[in-house]
Formats: structure tokens, sequence, C-alpha cells
């Protein structure tokens, strides 16, 4: 049986992964409401809900912050290894891209309170299904870290080429509409821009994902394809 100090140190251990873990999920929620804040205030022309966005950015900040404070306590203090490094390790990477996901957001919500300033037209409309795929993949990353499913991580590096081709798809149709109506130039630029930050978001969740495999399989998937990602971890090959 350990002795007391040993139970003691274990115990404060465990409180400590688990207040970081929960940090990190805390930090979750902020940055996808982040998000759908900036969406719903670009499509339904609500710039308090843009105004929204760009304040609990600071939120999201200020908790990445909190994370690496608690990830480097971690390290000096308990000296982890194996799977509890790999976990604390993450931890802190996922904050990283969540806190780029929430800038991302926060981008966003600043081009849409740009666009409101003009007349809508209906290309703006489009936007919402590429945000639906890319917010998907951040809600599906987030939920395969918390439940350490590497399943649905390597599904997600499929779901990331997907949103690169409708990515590329969008650019094309928004500038050929720059050609065919130079009076609403400067909302086209500015939808563009939009694209590009919601492809950068499935990118992070892509990341997210990896992070997720690395800390519950300990194997490195980055630059992978889905299929060499999934014989190389051991799962089912994700169907396209």
């Amino acid at each position: 049986m350990p002795e007391n100090g040993t139970s003691h140190t274990l115990a404060a251990f465990d409180v400590a992964l688990k207040d970081a873990r929960s940090h990190v999920l805390t930090m979750a929620s902020i940055t996808q409401q982040n998000l759908e804040n900036a969406i719903k205030g670009l499509l339904t022309r609500n710039a308090e809900l843009c105004n929204e966005a760009i304040a609990e950015d600071e939120d999201v900040n200020n908790l990445e912050r909190q994370i690496d404070r608690e990830g480097f306590e971690i390290l000096m203090r308990f000296n982890p290894v194996a799977s509890d490094l790999r976990e604390v390790l993450a931890g802190m990477k996922v904050a990283n891209n969540l806190e780029r996901v929430s800038d991302q957001a926060e981008s966003i919500a600043r081009r849409a309170r740009k666009v409101l300033k003009f007349s809508e037209i209906p290309e703006i409309q489009q936007i919402e299904a590429i945000y639906d795929l890319s917010s998907g993949m951040l809600r599906d990353a987030i939920r395969a870290y918390s439940e350490g499913d590497v399943a649905l991580g390597i599904a997600l590096v499929e779901r990331d080429e997907e949103l690169d081709k409708m990515h590329r798809k969008m650019i094309k149709e928004f500038t050929k509409a720059i050609e065919r109506d130079t009076t609403h130039l400067k909302v086209y630029f500015h939808l563009i821009f939009i694209v590009r930050c919601l492809e950068r978001i499935g990118d992070h969740a892509a990341n997210i994902a990896e992070d997720t495999i690395f800390a519950e399989r300990a194997t490195d998937v980055r630059h992978m394809d889905p299929g060499a990602a999934a014989e190389e971890v051991g799962v089912i090959p994700p169907q396209s």
C-alpha cells in the first residue's frame, strides 16, 4: 500500500489533470459560441452578435494563458510520463488551436460588421454551407478530444479535405461575382476573407484531432492521408 505522502501526491496530480482538462473544455465552449455568434451576426444582420464574438475573444485568450500555466506547473511539479505526459501536452496544444479558432471568429465578426454597412446580397447566405461543415468539424474535434475518440479523429482528417474543396469552390464563385457586380466589390472581398477564416478553422479542428490521436495512441499522424492514418493507429478507415 502506498505511503500517505504518495497517495496525497497522486490525488493532487489527478485533480490538477482534471482541472486542466475542464478548463480546455470550457475554452472550447466559449470558442464555439464566438464562432456561432459571428456567423449568425453576418447571416441575420445582427451587429450585436458580432460585438459579442469580438468581446468574448478576450476570455478565450485568458483561458489559454491559464491552461499554459497549469500545464507547465503539472510538468514541473509532478514530472508526468507516458500517457499522462501526452495528455498534458495535448491539452496545451488543443488550447492553442482553440485560441486561434476564436481569433478567426473575431476576424469574421469584424468583417461581418463591415458587410452590414452595405445592402444585403443573396450570395451572403452561401456562407452558411461552409460554416456548417467548419463548425461541425470543430464540434466533433472537441468531442474526439473530450471522449478520446480516435476513430472520430481520423474521420476529421478526411473531412478537412472536403472543406478545402468547398473553400476553393466558393472563392472561385465570389471572384466571378466580383467580375459581374463591381458595385458590391467590398462585400465580396469581405466574404472571400470570411470563407478563408472558416477554412482555417477546419485546419485547427484537424489539428485538435491529430493531437487527440497522439495523446491516445502515441502516434503522430500529421501529414498523412486518412487511409494511412487509420492504418497507422489500427482503426477502420473512414468512408468517403
